[in-house]
């Protein structure tokens, strides 16, 4: 039964993590997103997200999208600087083509800072894509 079950793996979906001025709090903050790279839109968006290392892990946040128009983003959450020194990870899931899609997303402790920043498309802002 379960191996008839077919859940392809999302490809033209991904995550970034950018850099933004917050006009408000007068900071750069680091925001997560969601970008749909897709020539269709993904309906029913869910984002599972959690930090993690050996010793220590996150709440895991849940985050329902909606729907995400073709070549369009929509902001998953603020990230806090203490969280960045873990790994973290966004789990997304969606339907397009009558199909359910899912996809994991890392980004490794460490690797989201200045120093790794390059424009992301269709953002047109400075970030790191996950892997």
């Amino acid at each position: 039964m379960k191996k008839d079950i077919e859940i392809p793996i999302a490809k033209d979906v991904q995550v970034a993590i950018i850099r933004e001025w917050n006009e408000e709090f007068l900071s750069k903050d680091w925001n997560a997103y969601i970008i749909n790279n897709r020539a269709d839109q993904i309906e029913m968006v869910m984002v599972v997200s959690k930090g993690f290392d050996e010793e220590r892990q996150t709440t895991t946040m849940r985050h329902s999208m909606g729907t995400i128009l073709p070549n369009d983003i929509k902001k998953i959450e603020l990230l806090q600087e203490e969280v960045l020194a873990l790994d973290n990870e966004f789990f997304v899931t969606f339907f397009a083509e009558g199909k359910l899609f899912e996809k994991r997303f890392l980004f490794p402790k460490n690797t989201v800072s200045e120093k790794n920043l390059s424009t992301i498309p269709i953002i047109e802002k400075d970030g790191i894509s996950a892997k």
